[in-house]
């Protein structure tokens, strides 16, 4: 099998440039940077979308419009096979305004559409239940509707290990604070296990936690709970991985 030095995939958006607002009044998707698209229902409102932040590094406010169970953020396409294309790592620097009435998804998953929503599309939680709807998925999650309600989470499902169902046995015992960031990393293996880490330390590892054959793409969603609008604020996304030589 023919290769070549140019074996690694290095997806890195620092949001720096960013100047103007992206979004309101535009149907998704919206192309955004060199590799994602910005998407979820209710973009074309001009309540929602993406805003450069002050900061030297390059900041950007993800917002949903003021509608329930609406959702905002970036995605890739589905172009991630964990057996061709591991080790796989994602990073993103992330905090929030607001822990309030709100759920977040980051991470990796076979959902991609342009009306993107977490709840009913990829997962959902409630006291301490976690509703896993897609069928592959692995990342971290954090729910207003759960018990522990300002947690990360770290769940999964679609490899040979059971995805969780109660949200106490992911629990990352970390807590996002408004206005503080975390910096949420995930490592996943060819064989499918995963590594999940919060702030450099290691809080998960499950072998088998993810589909070695399907193919995922990266989620970065923020999504409001109630009929008010909620934000995100992302600093970097870091993806790497390995070409797939064998197409």
């Amino acid at each position: 099998m023919a290769q070549s030095e140019v074996g690694k995939i290095r997806i890195f958006e620092d949001f720096t440039g960013l100047e103007v607002a992206v979004g309101g009044t535009t149907a998704p998707p919206i192309n955004f940077g060199q590799y994602f698209q910005l998407v979820g229902q209710g973009l074309a409102e001009t309540d929602s979308g993406a805003v450069a932040q002050a900061g030297l590094s390059g900041v950007v406010r993800f917002t949903t419009t003021d509608e329930d169970v609406h959702c905002l953020g970036l995605q890739t396409d589905t172009m991630f096979d964990i057996g061709k294309m591991a080790p796989l790592v994602m990073e993103v620097r992330v905090q929030l305004p607001s822990l309030a009435t709100e759920e977040v998804f980051i991470g990796f998953s076979d959902v991609q559409t342009d009306l993107a929503i977490i709840e009913a599309a990829i997962m959902h939680g409630a006291t301490t239940t976690l509703t896993l709807t897609a069928s592959d998925l692995v990342g971290f999650f954090l729910a207003d509707e759960l018990t522990d309600d300002e947690g990360w989470h770290m769940p999964y499902n679609g490899g040979t290990t059971t995805g969780p169902t109660v949200s106490t046995s992911v629990a990352s015992g970390v807590d996002a604070v408004v206005g503080d960031y975390n910096i949420l990393r995930l490592e996943i293996d060819p064989n499918g296990t995963a590594r999940w880490y919060i702030d450099g330390v290691l809080k998960q590892t499950v072998a088998g936690a993810v589909s070695t054959t399907t193919d995922l793409c990266f989620n970065c969603l923020v999504e409001s709970k109630t009929t008010a609008t909620k934000s995100m604020d992302v600093d970097y996304i870091l993806i790497t991985g390995n070409r797939d030589w064998t197409i």
